[in-house]
């Protein structure tokens, strides 16, 4: 079983719910909802499509980034929708095992946060020609997650460094913000 449209529209829900303010942000993905767009597709370019990422907190509350080779940025584990993914937030442990070697027995979502993620953001994708991909947008859902002693295993395809940085140093200043407030 696939992940839903109905898993991605009350996913948003909750998180509107708990962020009022953020619904101007969100637009593109509810515009995209209400159209009927495939969202869990890849390949669905027409808008964008759903992203899951990790936001990783270390026991000295520092941040863990990765270096994503394609876009050339420090970014935070996570990336697209597979077919035999069966949630969100499991798509965002696959991811987080897949591109650092951490497994999800060894992440903890704080109580009450392993439903609704800690941040969702959209945001653009440059064109890849040489993948065939045009500008797109992602929306990233992403699930704060807590480790102890995390032993990082880098996928060599798609990553080439990883650091453990301030929380300050989250990709956008909004998410910052939510981190500063754990």
């Amino acid at each position: 079983m696939s992940i839903s449209t109905d898993e991605i529209r009350s996913t948003l829900a909750r998180y509107l719910d708990r962020h009022p303010d953020e619904a101007d942000h969100l637009r593109p993905l509810a515009e995209a909802l209400t159209a009927g767009a495939n969202l869990t597709s890849r390949k669905e370019f027409a808008g964008g499509h759903v992203t899951c990422g990790a936001v990783v907190i270390d026991d000295d509350r520092r941040l863990l980034l990765i270096r994503h080779k394609a876009l050339g940025r420090w970014l935070l584990p996570g990336g697209h929708l597979e077919p035999e993914d069966v949630s969100l937030p499991g798509a965002a442990l696959r991811e987080l095992a897949e591109e650092t070697g951490i497994s999800w027995q060894d992440a903890v979502a704080p109580p009450g946060d392993d439903i609704t993620p800690l941040d969702i953001d959209v945001h653009a994708i440059p064109a890849n020609p040489a993948k065939g991909e045009p500008e797109h947008w992602h929306a990233d859902f992403r699930w704060v997650l807590r480790v102890r002693e995390p032993k990082v295993v880098l996928q060599a395809e798609e990553v080439d460094g990883y650091a453990w940085r301030p929380r300050a140093d989250a990709p956008t200043p909004r998410l910052a913000a939510k981190l500063a407030a754990l």
